[in-house]
């Protein structure tokens, strides 16, 4: 299984100092270390910062062939608040290196090869990677959107766009609610997901809960999974653990309950570490949700 893995990746600034981050880059290493092939399309800047964020990533054992470096904006940085371990708050610097990934031949290659396409809302926030990631879209054979809403970057028409252009697409309760009160439709779980799928013709939509786990919706089917009890050292990087797992499950036909369930396990087992990406494998992960499911 190949994926293309596309938007920002930045430095998250904490109490503690600073962690490499972005969803696309969390969720490549998420990949990676499930055992999968993973590439991640973004750009830092010609930097300290991004010098490291290079070294971060090849130590990972990701490529870095894709990750373009340029001369006129910053490598990206987000501080994150941690105040409340539950629900990490950010401040997202802007514009950076990410907001200005350029397209080129090489890169539509990668992803008409790749099983799978995975974005956010977050780097269409600025017109130059935004219309970068248009023209991917049309050459991608499986299109994940993770929707990753971040007050103020991004707006109803892009989020609307993504959504026409998804075949998967993940998103967080608090998002769910937001997008189907855009449309006036019932944010009622099972309501709003039914209705996103069919508005958007999407094969499949999650929707994340935090601590009460997640709900997936294929075809006419109604998954859900509880949430498993750890102690939280910060939920940064917790949802991109779910999504590669899911996708790992998705994209090698594992049953959809039982892919779920793994995401939910893979999320909280990040979720116990500090961090976005510490080393977990899929061993570990399907342990903690065998153990949780015995209980």
């Amino acid at each position: 299984m190949a994926f293309a893995c596309f938007g920002e990746m930045l430095w998250d600034v904490l109490p503690t100092g600073k962690q490499p981050g972005g969803a696309p880059l969390n969720v490549a290493v998420h990949l990676h270390n499930f055992g999968l092939n993973a590439q991640l399309i973004s750009r830092v800047g010609h930097d300290d910062l991004g010098s490291e964020l290079m070294a971060y990533v090849e130590s990972t054992g990701l490529c870095t062939s894709y990750v373009q470096q340029g001369e006129t904006h910053l490598t990206g940085v987000v501080k994150a608040n941690v105040s409340d371990s539950k629900e990490v708050t950010y401040q997202i610097v802007k514009p950076v290196a990410w907001d200005y990934i350029r397209y080129d031949a090489a890169l539509t290659e990668l992803v008409e090869t790749s099983d799978a396409f995975v974005f956010g809302s977050l780097a269409a926030r600025l017109s130059p990677s935004r219309e970068t990631l248009y023209r991917l879209l049309e050459h991608a054979r499986f299109k994940v959107f993770d929707v990753n809403m971040r007050p103020p970057h991004y707006t109803r028409e892009v989020i609307t766009y993504l959504l026409q252009h998804s075949d998967l697409v993940k998103m967080n309760h608090h998002e769910l609610a937001e997008i189907t009160g855009w449309f006036g439709v019932s944010s009622d779980e099972e309501t709003a997901l039914h209705w996103l799928a069919d508005r958007f013709q999407l094969q499949a939509v999650c929707v994340t809960k935090g601590a009460d786990g997640a709900a997936l919706r294929v075809g006419q089917q109604h998954f859900r999974s509880p949430g498993i009890t750890v102690q939280v050292q910060d939920t940064i990087g917790s949802g991109d653990a779910f999504l590669a797992a899911l996708l790992r499950g998705w994209l090698t036909g594992e049953p959809p309950g039982q892919s779920l369930a793994f995401a939910c396990a893979a999320g909280s087992l990040v979720a116990a570490h500090q961090g976005a990406t510490p080393v977990i494998s899929a061993e570990q992960v399907s342990a903690l949700a065998t153990s949780s499911s015995s209980r």
